[in-house]
């Protein structure tokens, strides 16, 4: 992730079961929750901070049905129409002989598709510096980023909010500013 474009309030938990909690009370209260950043995938994070399913799965369809269906019509057309040949007796559009390689391509496609695809979304191209939110969220640390550029944003209430969910350490950062990985 770049450098943060909003201005963050950051909240630092030590377990799991807190950033979870702390999630989800933030949700609950109103507060625009930007990010979470986690050591390893955390179970219930996602439903907490109430974020929409993936829709990677229909870009992988998409690029496998595209390959598919272009793998199949390129064979067809060069066996049957554009050069057909007559080998051993089989069919010029004979299915069985196409599918191998029309399944190779499905493959290939869909996994290129979906690497392009979540890489463009989630905008990690080439050149982008990457921002760490906090110097220990890759080792043992549960970091929650909410966006405090709302109306009336009190980060003290916030830390308080937290406080129950055994916060660690609370941090502002200002837009365009932020920890360099």
């Amino acid at each position: 992730m770049s450098t943060p474009e909003r201005p963050l309030f950051l909240g630092v938990f030590a377990h799991e079961a807190d950033v979870v909690a702390a999630a989800r009370e933030a949700r609950v209260a109103g507060y625009r929750i930007h990010d979470a950043f986690t050591p390893y995938a955390v179970h219930g994070l996602a439903e907490a901070m109430d974020l929409r399913p993936t829709r990677l799965p229909l870009v992988c369809f998409a690029c496998a049905v595209t390959g598919l269906a272009a793998a199949g019509y390129g064979q067809y057309w060069m066996s049957a129409v554009d050069w057909p040949l007559n080998v051993g007796g089989k069919p010029f559009n004979s299915l069985p002989a196409f599918l191998p390689a029309m399944f190779e391509v499905m493959v290939l496609l869909a996994g290129l598709g979906t690497v392009a695809a979540l890489l463009l979304r989630s905008g990690l191209l080439p050149g982008r510096e990457a921002w760490l939110a906090h110097e220990r969220a890759t080792d043992d640390r549960f970091v929650l980023a909410v966006e405090a550029d709302a109306a009336g944003f009190d980060p003290r209430n916030l830390a308080e909010l937290w406080r129950r969910s055994n916060l660690v350490e609370s941090i502002s950062v200002p837009a365009g500013a932020g920890r360099r990985a």
